[in-house]
């Protein structure tokens, strides 16, 4: 059975109040159809897990702009304004995450893990309220693995079976989403019939429920 399916039925998959993993780091491999889609939608409340917030006129910012967002987990948000406004003035949570440990509990709520123990951000804001364990003398915080209602990847190429490949910087968190989301969707920029040479592979077929083609 085919998974492809329009960037309309996509969109009706994300309901409100559901936590939403998006690839991408910055402009560099988002996927952009879905989150177009859902700005005509009344869809609100969502949780959004990404690197970061993009721009106010990009991808997963412009969801930011339109006040779709109630919580945001990212480690960057410098780039687009209006998260900080809407942090300041109370509309949207944001809990920043340093990046390499966002990427890492991403990774360990696909595999099954209940969290990671880190050293980053010891001594600082970061280690509010978290457990901190003490190891052969050094200090780890404890990072509660994440997962997500969905999960929205870009991919440059995307077969019949919804294996996906990446063109350079592009893998970013694109890789690491579809484990840890129970419904994964794709936007590919190329679509190949049959299957994709097995060392292009990336992210197996397995994981991808939808593909959304550009």
């Amino acid at each position: 059975m085919s998974k492809i399916i329009s960037v309309e039925k996509a969109a009706d998959i994300i309901k409100n109040d559901m936590s939403l993993m998006i690839g991408g780091f910055l402009k560099c491999g988002c996927p952009t159809l879905v989150t177009d889609e859902l700005l005509k939608r009344d869809t609100k409340n969502l949780i959004l897990i990404a690197n970061d917030t993009s721009f106010p006129d990009s991808d997963r910012g412009k969801l930011i702009a339109a006040k779709k967002i109630k919580k945001s987990i990212v480690s960057h948000i410098g780039t687009n304004p209006e998260t900080g406004k809407q942090m300041h003035s109370g509309e949207m949570e944001v809990e920043l995450v340093p990046q390499g440990t966002l990427a890492e509990i991403i990774r360990a709520g696909g595999a099954g893990l209940g969290g990671v123990l880190t050293p980053t951000g010891i001594g600082t804001v970061v280690e509010k309220g978290k457990q901190i364990i003490e190891l052969s003398g050094k200090k780890y915080i404890l990072e509660e693995s994440l997962k997500a209602d969905v999960a929205i990847i870009y991919g440059s190429k995307v077969d019949s079976f919804g294996n996906v490949s990446f063109e350079g910087a592009t893998r970013n968190f694109n890789s690491l989403m579809p484990m840890a989301a129970k419904t994964v969707i794709v936007e590919a920029d190329q679509y190949i019939e049959g299957y994709l040479d097995p060392n292009e592979i990336v992210v197996p077929g397995i994981f991808i429920d939808y593909i959304v083609i550009k």
